[in-house]
């Protein structure tokens, strides 16, 4: 920082009030109050609509902005400074007037199979259910496991892990990354390559969003933006912004670096899974967002278009 900065006395985080999001709000806090010792940071707890509606799938009632859209308030009233949020959360258009001020390094991106009597996916009797809240894995589960019967799963991570402990399933998937910061790793039963269940875009990672106009926030952020999970979430979320991406589209992208080559790979599926078209690109890694657009259109000439075109929700998105 430059000699001139005037450090804040103060900084406020706004996040929702899951045990998880407090602990990526937390998680920011303790990394910034080690970087700004003189500021103060708290955390202002908020209970979003997507928090309040738990008996519709995200996809019915306007995906997952819904967890957003208070924090972004909070933001424009000057209650809060910043806002934390899994990159997974984040509508791929970010609001006018709002910012990314930062791009956390990313944790395991996979997806995880949880189950308390099967030790995979291979070995789930014929009919058994599997409870996931997306249609991303929805459409995988479909395609390579027809044989099994897959059911929306709301809540957060505990309310769904009592969910299988219930037995109302056989085994859910989830984020392997929420697991492994709540501490719930032994919960995982197994993880999920790519080949398997493509992540969803920017899962994994964290951002930080502040207002458009506060450049200084994004000065003091920088110490927390990890460029190569940048290069890859700016890739996925690229893809995802040309085909309209949400979470009323079975759509994933998931882009990864090796010896400073970046590749790209995505999908966009029939919720059924009957037909899903895919595809991969592999370049440099600034060139991410480049090459997140070309896919996009690689994927539409194969018959994305095809795909969107019959969800509903979605058609409006990608044209």
């Amino acid at each position: 920082m430059p000699n001139s900065f005037l450090f804040p006395k103060k900084i406020v985080i706004a996040s929702r009030e899951s045990l998880l999001a407090m602990w990526q709000a937390k998680f920011i806090q303790k990394c910034l109050s080690e970087l700004y010792p003189q500021t103060e940071i708290s955390i202002l707890g908020m209970t979003t609509r997507g928090d309040q509606i738990l008996d519709q799938s995200l996809s019915k009632i306007g995906g997952k902005g819904l967890f957003i859209k208070e924090l972004e308030q909070a933001l424009e009233d000057d209650r809060a400074d910043i806002a934390v949020h899994s990159m997974k959360d984040m509508p791929m258009n970010v609001p006018e007037g709002f910012k990314l001020a930062a791009i956390t390094e990313r944790e395991d991106p996979r997806d995880a199979f949880v189950s308390n009597h099967y030790a995979s996916l291979d070995v789930l009797p014929v009919g058994s259910i599997v409870g996931t809240s997306s249609l991303r894995r929805e459409s995988q589960l479909r395609a390579h496991f027809p044989q099994l019967q897959v059911q929306p799963l709301r809540g957060n991570v505990q309310t769904r892990l009592r969910k299988l402990d219930e037995d109302q399933y056989a085994a859910i998937i989830l984020a392997a990354a929420g697991l492994k910061r709540l501490e719930l790793s032994n919960r995982i039963t197994a993880l999920l390559n790519p080949e398997q269940s493509l992540p969803a875009v920017g899962q994994g990672a964290l951002g930080i969003e502040c207002r458009a106009d506060r450049m200084d926030l994004v000065q003091l952020m920088q110490p927390l933006h990890h460029q190569a999970t940048a290069y890859c979430v700016e890739a996925e979320r690229s893809m995802s912004r040309v085909l309209g991406g949400s979470c009323q589209v079975p759509l994933g992208a998931f882009a990864e670096i090796d010896n400073d080559k970046l590749r790209l790979r995505g999908f966009v599926a029939q919720p059924d899974g009957k037909r899903i078209v895919s595809g991969a690109l592999e370049g440099k890694p600034e060139t991410g967002i480049a090459m997140g657009q070309q896919l996009a259109q690689k994927l539409i000439k194969q018959g994305a278009d095809e795909i969107l075109a019959a969800l509903v929700p979605a058609a409006e998105g990608w044209k």
